[in-house]
């Protein structure tokens, strides 16, 4: 990663225009708009009154720890192996940790293909940078995006929020979109008892009905298997995300068996 492959990939949020890598360490536009880039290889380009919050540390470790232990690794190979390889340019939105980045990247066929991770919080897009060797901005989802029309072959996203206008936007024509959302089964002894929260049992059913102005459904891939977790992982589990702010009861520290079940929905670009 450098200023100018960051550049490449990004807008300005202000007007539009391409960023260009214009000293150390900044990036600007023809419109004089500047942004400084952090020295750990990204750049935050969130508007100062935005109010969202991303995950924080403590989030993002439990997700490491449970990631790291390989409880996931069938989806992250799925997930792999539904981005096409001939996928030179990949958005990693809502990167989180940068596991399944890693994961797609690791898989690639082709060893120029380059990507950038993007998420709401810092330090996800930081750990994503170090984690994978990808460029990194920090965005917020819900927000016009600040990265260039068609710069992407392919968008992946992960129990993340979606923005499918500005995906579509920044997909070539025939771009991929690739989403991992949980099925109804997911998590299901976790949520039996109040643990974890609900999840609707439709979520693919309803993506691929927002989806359908904009993107052609290729494929729905569900994964499905149980997981044997000690008490450690299941507190991790239960704290790795925003669903951590608002847990209903504690874990017990006992071992059981957790149902992981999710569908990865594949859609092409219109």
């Amino acid at each position: 990663m450098t200023m100018a492959s960051l550049a490449e990939w990004l807008r300005c949020p202000h007007c539009g225009s391409p960023l260009t890598d214009a000293a150390p360490l900044t990036l600007r536009c023809e419109n004089a708009h500047a942004f400084d880039a952090n020295k750990r290889g990204y750049v935050n380009l969130v508007a100062s009154n935005d109010r969202m919050t991303g995950d924080d540390a403590a989030m993002l470790d439990a997700r490491d720890a449970f990631l790291g232990a390989g409880h996931y690794e069938p989806i992250r190979d799925a997930l792999a192996a539904a981005v096409p390889t001939a996928a030179e340019r990949i958005v990693d939105a809502g990167c989180g940790t940068g596991y399944y980045l890693a994961g797609v990247l690791g898989s690639a066929g082709n060893s120029d293909t380059r990507a950038v991770g993007f998420d709401l919080s810092p330090e996800a897009v930081r750990r994503t940078v170090r984690a994978t060797g990808s460029d990194g901005v920090v965005a917020d989802t819900w927000r016009p995006l600040p990265l260039r029309d068609g710069c992407a072959d392919a968008v992946i996203t992960v129990f993340a929020p979606r923005n499918l206008p500005e995906f579509h936007r920044m997909l070539r024509t025939d771009g991929r979109l690739i989403v991992v959302v949980p099925s109804g089964t997911h998590l299901r002894e976790l949520r039996a008892d109040g643990r974890a929260l609900d999840v609707p049992a439709d979520k693919a059913e309803r993506l691929q009905e927002e989806a359908s102005s904009l993107f052609d459904v290729i494929g729905v891939e569900r994964v499905a298997y149980a997981m044997e977790l000690d008490g450690a992982a299941v507190e991790h589990l239960l704290g790795m995300g925003p669903a951590a702010r608002h847990r209903q009861a504690a874990s017990d520290g006992r071992s059981e068996s957790v149902t992981a079940s999710v569908d990865i929905v594949r859609l092409r670009r219109r």
